[in-house]
């Protein structure tokens, strides 16, 4: 049995105007963004790379290889695939680390600061850190050779098949791939679609989590049913930063239908995946139908953040008009005091009683302020809403 490459790599929303930047990076290490030119000169030299390639298959797309002999793959449509093939059976899993190591540590950062400009990247707001799965490509490997692999890694098998060109046996992390014949482009094509396809998904599913997570915590405070007059502020500037967050992501998801559905279209035109489409050719209809649910929640969490600004934006101004009605009280304690000096004998002058006078109105109308102020910031305010069965969710 030989290993002859190991593969990882990850997938998020790029253009063919985003692939000629990063062109230009990888060629010169510079940008024609505001960019530190210092800071891009060492995250180019940081990438070691030897040979660079710009070709076309479909999408177009960059080839990199480093001095320490890892490929990388950039397509236009923000799919990224590292492989090396100086790997052994002894030294696999040091080997796998190495290149996860580069494209955490190098690749990533790289790519980061070049488009750090501009709307954030939803990836970083879902904190993604890992860069699993691990793909494995093994030649005239027999069943017990992968299963020994296996037993050293993810212990339990997940699903297996097999074609004509190669068998694939899946754990949780790894996939283990035994290539017959002379079948390499083949199985690089399928490892392609297959981190495409878990990397989509994967993003579709962290931002069904971040749904549940904004709507969680609008109806924490929306299910209080009171909440005191203080607070309302404060809670509308976080309804403002989940609104940020919403459209950003409900941008993102729109933009995703476009992918997927070119990514299904070359696919089922390509010679090198038709031995596998029977197993992943469903799940690009599948994941199309996902987008479609993912639009809709969305937009249903939109209009649950619209709901709530209106309703705390009304609370607020009940309190702004409190605030006001206690002004209007202490002015007219103040108009008070000036009708009795205006209008009584015993008008108090500059004298002892006089500044006495003075400092008990200034302390009976600061008292009474406070006292408003109070009444106001911690005045239960009724939240009046429809409540929705959230098992129909």
């Amino acid at each position: 049995m030989n290993i002859e490459k190991i593969y990882i790599g990850g997938w998020f929303q790029r253009t063919t105007l985003q692939l000629s930047e990063i062109y230009d990076f990888v060629r010169e290490g510079t940008s024609e963004l505001a960019l530190d030119k210092k800071k891009l000169i060492k995250l180019h030299n940081n990438l070691n790379m030897k040979e660079i390639e710009y070709g076309v298959d479909g999408l177009e797309y960059i080839m990199i290889t480093t001095q320490d002999g890892i490929h990388i793959k950039i397509v236009e449509d923000g799919l990224i695939v590292l492989s090396d093939s100086d790997v052994n059976e002894f030294s696999l899993f040091k080997d796998i680390e190495n290149l996860a190591d580069y494209y955490e540590n190098k690749l990533s950062p790289a790519i980061s600061y070049l488009f750090s400009l501009g709307a954030p990247v939803p990836k970083e707001l879902a904190n993604i850190e890992t860069v699993f799965p691990y793909f494995i490509v093994l030649n005239k490997a027999t069943k017990a050779n992968i299963q020994a692999l296996l037993s050293r890694t993810d212990k339990e098998k997940y699903f297996e098949f097999s074609n004509k060109n190669y068998d694939v046996v899946r754990g949780d992390k790894y996939y283990f791939i035994n290539s017959k014949a002379s079948a390499f482009s083949q199985v690089e094509r399928y490892i392609e679609e297959q981190i495409f396809i878990r990397e989509f998904k994967g993003q579709l599913h962290r931002y069904l989590n971040l749904h549940r997570i904004i709507w969680e915590k609008i109806d924490e405070v929306k299910e209080n049913a009171r909440v005191r007059g203080k607070d309302i502020v404060a809670f509308n500037s976080k309804i403002d930063g989940y609104r940020k967050t919403v459209n950003l992501i409900d941008s993102r998801i729109n933009q995703m239908n476009t992918y997927i559905k070119t990514r299904e279209k070359i696919a089922k035109s390509d010679e090198a995946l038709q031995e596998s489409l029977d197993l992943i050719g469903y799940r690009y209809e599948t994941l199309i139908n996902t987008v479609s649910y993912m639009q809709q929640i969305w937009s249903m969490t939109k209009n649950y953040l619209n709901s709530a600004t209106s309703l705390f934006d009304s609370l607020e101004s009940k309190v702004t008009e409190k605030s006001v009605n206690s002004l209007t009280i202490v002015t007219s304690m103040g108009v008070g005091a000036s009708l009795i000096d205006l209008f009584t004998e015993s008008a108090p002058t500059f004298s002892k009683f006089g500044v006495l006078y003075f400092f008990i109105l200034a302390i009976v109308g600061y008292t009474v302020n406070k006292t408003m102020k109070f009444i106001s910031e911690n005045r239960r305010y009724e939240i009046s809403d429809i409540e929705y069965d959230k098992n129909i969710k």
